[in-house]
C-alpha cells in the first residue's frame, strides 16, 4: 500500500511519516496555569487599592497628617489681630526712589513694589506696634551736654507717637531751662511748674492737656524756663507729676538733666523702665558717655544698664576715630548701639520738622524706635540696694 502524507492546513510542505497512519486523537487542552500567590508586600505594590468614592461633604483623607505649627508658648490676646498682622497686601504701593517714579508716571498701572529700604521700614514700624502691657517711663541720659540729648529725646517721642496709637507724651525734666518744648513745639507758656501747682484740679486728660502742647501727634510738657524755680523741681515732685502723667498716658519719655547727681534725675532712674545714653562719635562724648554706664553701675541700676539703648550722634565727628571699637565698646555694655548720621536740619537746633529729615536719619530714629519697644514686654529692671 502506497503511504500516505498529513500536513496541517497552514504548513506548505509535507512531512513524511514513518508511522501508520491513524485516526487523529484529539490533544488535551494545557493544564490551567494556577497562579501562585503572592506576598501581600508585592500585591499591594503592584496594583494599588482604589480609593472608595467620598461624599461630597466628607473631609478628603490624607495618606500623612500635615506637621502641625510650633505653638506659641506666650499667652494670645486680640491685639495680635490687627490690619498689619492679618491683612494681606498684593502689593504696597511705593513710597519714594525709582519705584516711586514708574508707579506715578504709569498711573499706578505698573507697581514694582517696595524695594529692601523700604520694607526694612515697615518691619521697624511693626516692632514699633507690639502691645503695651501697662504705661511705660522712658529716660534719656548722659553725663555730658552738647551731645543731642534733647534731639535723641524730640525724635524718640515724635517715632512712637507716629507709629503708635496710644497717648504718648514728652516730659522735659532739666531744671535749667530746658528747650525739648521749643524743638517740638515752640511753646513754652505752660510748664511743668503750672501742673504740679494746679495737680489738684487734674481729673482727666483734658485738664493734662491745658499744660502741654502738641507736635504731630506727641504731646509735650515743658520745662520751666526760670531757673530760680527750676532749681525746685526735685525727686518728689518728679514722682508726684509722673504720677499723674502715667495715669493718661501709655508712654512717658523724659529729657533728663545732665547732672547725674540731681535729685530729679534720682527719680528719673528709680521710675524708668528703658534708658537710652546719648553720646558722640567723638573721643570725649564717646568717654562720657561711658562714664554715664559706670556711674549707673555703682550705683545700684546694673540691669538697667544692660537693658540700655547707646546712641551715638555723629553730627561732630572725623575720620580718625576708630567707629568700629567704639560700637564694639558700647555693644558690649549695653543691649544695642544706634549710629544717627549728621543732619544739616537737626544741626540748626531750631523747631524739628520730620520731612526736612534726611532718610538715613530718620531710618537711624526708626530702628531707635523699635529698639526702645522691644524692651515694652520686660517686666521693670531690678535696682540693687
Amino acid at each position: 500500500m502506497p503511504k500516505r502524507s498529513f500536513a496541517p492546513p497552514d504548513s506548505g510542505t509535507a512531512r513524511p511519516e514513518t508511522t501508520p497512519p491513524s485516526p487523529p486523537v484529539p490533544e488535551p487542552p494545557p493544564p490551567a496555569e494556577v497562579p501562585v500567590e503572592a506576598p501581600v508586600e508585592e500585591v499591594a505594590s503592584s496594583a494599588p487599592e482604589e480609593p472608595e468614592p467620598e461624599a461630597p461633604w466628607a473631609p478628603r483623607r490624607k495618606t500623612q497628617p500635615p506637621e502641625r505649627p510650633a505653638v506659641d508658648p506666650r499667652a494670645h490676646t486680640a491685639s495680635e489681630l490687627t490690619e498689619y498682622t492679618i491683612v494681606r497686601r498684593r502689593s504696597d504701593k511705593p513710597g519714594s526712589g525709582w519705584r516711586r517714579a514708574v508707579h506715578v508716571a504709569s498711573a499706578g498701572l505698573v507697581n514694582p513694589g517696595v524695594g529692601p529700604a523700604e520694607q526694612r521700614r515697615q518691619e521697624l514700624a511693626l516692632r514699633i506696634r507690639c502691645p503695651l502691657p501697662g504705661p511705660r517711663q522712658i529716660a534719656v541720659a548722659s553725663m555730658k551736654g552738647g551731645v543731642g540729648k534733647t534731639t535723641v529725646t524730640a525724635m524718640l517721642g515724635l517715632m512712637l507717637s507716629e507709629h503708635r496709637g496710644d497717648r504718648i507724651v514728652a516730659l522735659d525734666a532739666n531744671p535749667d531751662a530746658g528747650t525739648l518744648a521749643e524743638r517740638l513745639t515752640g511753646r513754652t507758656d505752660s510748664t511743668v511748674r503750672d501742673l504740679l501747682d494746679s495737680l489738684g484740679n487734674v481729673g482727666s486728660l483734658s485738664d493734662i492737656a491745658r499744660f502741654t502742647s502738641l507736635s504731630g501727634r506727641l504731646q509735650v510738657l515743658a520745662s520751666e524756663q526760670d531757673p530760680a524755680r527750676g532749681e525746685a523741681f526735685d525727686r518728689a515732685e518728679y514722682e508726684r507729676v509722673c504720677a499723674v502723667l502715667s495715669r493718661f498716658y501709655n508712654v512717658v519719655v523724659t529729657d533728663s538733666g545732665t547732672g547725674m547727681v540731681h535729685s530729679s534725675m534720682d527719680g528719673t532712674l528709680a521710675l524708668a523702665n528703658s534708658l537710652v545714653i546719648v553720646g558722640s562719635h567723638t573721643v570725649d562724648g564717646a568717654s562720657r558717655a561711658s562714664r554715664t554706664l559706670d556711674w549707673l553701675v555703682a550705683h545700684g541700676h546694673d540691669e538697667l544698664v544692660e537693658r540700655a539703648v547707646v546712641v551715638l550722634s555723629q553730627d561732630r565727628t572725623s575720620p580718625e576715630i576708630d567707629g568700629e571699637r567704639l560700637v564694639a565698646h558700647f555693644e558690649a555694655r549695653s543691649r544695642a548701639v544706634v549710629l544717627v548720621p549728621h543732619d544739616p536740619h537737626l544741626a540748626t537746633g531750631s523747631r524739628i520738622e520730620l520731612d526736612k529729615l534726611r532718610p538715613a536719619t530718620s531710618d537711624a530714629f526708626l530702628e531707635l524706635a523699635a529698639l526702645v519697644a522691644d524692651d515694652f514686654g520686660n517686666p521693670p529692671p531690678v535696682r540693687r540696694g
